[in-house]
């Protein structure tokens, strides 16, 4: 029995492997960079106090946040083709991923924008600079370095939720996994084998997650 499982863990790695690297990976990367993308300007809103945009903003966020990534993937996937919205899966899961990582991220970048004191702000007008400027050159750089433990938390989070990817035919690594469990009927080597991979991913990101903090730390006090 030990050297068959030996021989189907060895087997069976690269083939639950290869579509880690071609399809989780991408996932994640596309959908988090989405995400930040949304999570910067809904923060950005929300932080200029636009009456009604403020209100859009704190409803999507309030959608996304208080319902399941699961029920989400589904809406888009297999309930838009009744009104005739078609979007295959892939596509579908970027979607789905990014704009409910954005709206939590958004909550980061929100408290860490409320950190930076007000009186940088208005300094900047002071000297001339427009809001926009403000936040480029000013209060964004000093809010990402706060929020950034936080969104690589978000990141490495993400990486195992594209496991849910698989319940709209998405082929990620856990539904490669799951195929390879309907042919040798091995569930508990194989769902090892792909939570050894997704935590190999997760440490890797947690030892660069380590590593920009040290370099901002670094940074830091150096403008200190």
């Amino acid at each position: 029995m030990s050297s068959n499982w030996l021989t189907l863990f060895i087997d069976s790695f690269p083939k639950i492997l290869i579509p880690g690297l071609t399809r989780t990976i991408p996932l994640t990367v596309i959908s988090f960079s989405i995400a930040m993308v949304i999570a910067v300007l809904t923060a950005m809103a929300q932080y200029a106090r636009i009456p009604i945009l403020s209100q859009i903003i704190r409803f999507y966020i309030w959608v996304f946040r208080g319902t399941p990534l699961l029920v989400q993937l589904f809406i888009v996937f297999y309930g838009l083709p009744r009104v005739g919205i078609l979007i295959d899966p892939f596509p579908a899961a970027v979607i789905v991923f990014s704009l409910n990582e954005g709206a939590y991220d958004s909550e980061t970048v929100r408290a860490a924008l409320e950190s930076v004191p007000i009186g940088q702000m208005e300094a900047g007008y002071c000297v001339g600079m427009t809001y926009m400027q403000i936040m480029r050159r000013i209060l964004l750089p000093q809010a990402m370095r706060t929020a950034f433990p936080s969104l690589s938390n978000s990141l490495i989070a993400m990486v195992k939720s594209t496991s849910l990817a698989a319940n709209i035919t998405v082929t990620e690594m856990f539904m490669t996994t799951q195929r390879i469990v309907a042919r040798t009927y091995e569930p508990l080597l194989l769902y090892l084998e792909v939570g050894l991979i997704y935590l190999i991913f997760s440490t890797l990101l947690t030892f660069l997650q380590g590593w920009g903090e040290k370099r901002l730390g670094a940074y830091m006090e150096k403008e200190a």
